[in-house]
């Protein structure tokens, strides 16, 4: 099992791998582009062999990309047109970096109900896949419930998945999301029956990351609030049921959580999860 954290990437790319290795992670997401605006600039060429040479020799694998928040494969037809170019460009720019996927999530259907967009999504993806090097994942995110979200339940990425038909769709499992949605994923008396319902319904051979994130809110709150490991609902307890779980054993963790100073994924919730893992007789 690898822990690692989401870096910026500001200064020039492979400055995320030093920022990553001043604290110790093992593995990083980064955005490719302002996570705030559909403008994508291609990552200059000296910046890219930067970062593989650096990410080689720090030994820090596997690099996920996240897609931008607007990202909306559920909206109105010129929301998915630039939806579809934006996952199609984090896509191409995660395959010139060497990183195994773009993480993303699937937006929202405004009310009108998952059936009413799941075609359309499932189109949309098709159409990033066919466009974006065979090699890189596509890979969706739970999400925490709120409005009217697409993904927060296992059951909604199962089906998205199953029509979108491919290999390479994958997921990344958000613990606070997860958690916020109802799910008992930090209950040592329910984490069984949530892994059972993940492999029922998408398949454990679809997990590739998982989201490392207390909550800042209580069980089934529908609502996306990260919280610092160890301070949130979910807890240093919490934390160990679930990577103590065989399913998680070797999926790489990553940090998204607000950090103790307030500037991000830091050393002291990185090592709290260490701490976690030293304790469970796991290695990476």
């Amino acid at each position: 099992m690898k822990i690692g954290v989401h870096v910026f990437a500001a200064g020039g790319l492979s400055k995320a791998i030093d920022r990553a290795q001043a604290i110790g992670a093992e593995t990083i997401q980064i955005f490719a582009s302002s996570p705030r605006a559909w403008a994508f600039k291609s990552i200059p060429d000296d910046q890219v062999d930067a970062f593989v040479q650096k990410s080689k020799e720090e030994a820090v694998s596997p690099v996920f990309l996240h897609g931008i928040y607007l990202v909306n494969v559920g909206g109105a037809p010129d929301l998915v047109r630039k939806s579809v170019d934006s996952l199609s460009d984090h896509m191409n720019a995660a395959d010139r970096i060497g990183a195994s996927g773009v993480i993303f999530h699937g937006g929202s259907h405004k009310g009108a109900g998952f059936d009413s967009v799941l075609d359309q999504s499932a189109r949309a993806l098709r159409e990033v896949l066919a466009r974006s090097p065979e090699h890189v994942w596509l890979i969706v995110e739970n999400c925490a419930g709120m409005g009217a979200q697409i993904g927060a339940s296992f059951q909604e990425i199962g089906r998205l998945i199953d029509a979108v038909g491919s290999d390479r769709t994958k997921v990344c499992l958000d613990t606070q999301h997860c958690f916020a949605a109802g799910y008992g994923l930090a209950d040592p008396d329910g984490i069984d029956a949530v892994v059972q319902e993940f492999d029922r319904e998408i398949g454990l051979s679809r997990l590739v990351v998982v989201h490392a994130n207390d909550s800042k809110v209580e069980h089934g709150s529908g609502k996306d609030r990260h919280e610092n490991i160890g301070e949130g609902y979910i807890g240093q307890h919490g934390f160990e049921v679930i990577m103590g779980h065989p399913a998680f054993r070797d999926v790489p963790f990553i940090l998204e959580v607000p950090g103790f100073g307030g500037e991000g994924p830091d050393k002291k919730n990185l090592d709290r999860l260490k701490v976690v893992r030293a304790g469970l007789g796991l290695t990476h």
